[in-house]
């Protein structure tokens, strides 16, 4: 099924300013199945995490937040390489981990080449905490 975000996210990722990129919306509507199949179809692998079926993550999410130090604790999580610029990482439900949405910055200021878009229903919310870097 075509939807028109995938010439949006087309788009992003051939920007040479493309930041981490923040999707929200209504619960149920499509975004995890649109930003899956655009892995699917743009990038060699997809490493995808969900914050609400697999709540041990906040855990990994508690140390560390730097790139250098995350990326091969999350490539051991998602049991494959990421590679910068090959590998669509992909955070789920993103507004359960705040330190996740924290951890954006730093793979924007010290990580560019590296491709994430996380999802949430509730970002709102969870981006106007009083915690939210």
């Amino acid at each position: 099924m075509y939807r028109k975000i995938m010439n949006f996210l087309e788009e992003w990722k051939e920007s040479n300013h493309r930041k981490p990129l923040i999707l929200q919306g209504a619960r149920q509507v499509g975004k995890t199945y649109s930003i899956l199949e655009f892995g699917r179809l743009h990038y060699e692998n997809v490493a995808y995490f969900n914050f609400e079926t697999n709540p041990k993550l906040n855990e990994t999410f508690e140390e560390n937040i730097s790139p250098d130090y995350f990326i091969p604790i999350l490539s051991h999580i998602a049991g494959q390489t990421i590679v910068k610029e090959k590998t669509l990482i992909v955070f789920d439900e993103v507004q359960l981990c705040e330190r996740a949405l924290t951890s954006l910055k730093y793979f924007c200021e010290d990580a560019p080449d590296y491709h994430i878009i996380v999802a949430g229903s509730l970002l709102g919310v969870a981006v106007n905490r009083s915690k939210f870097s």
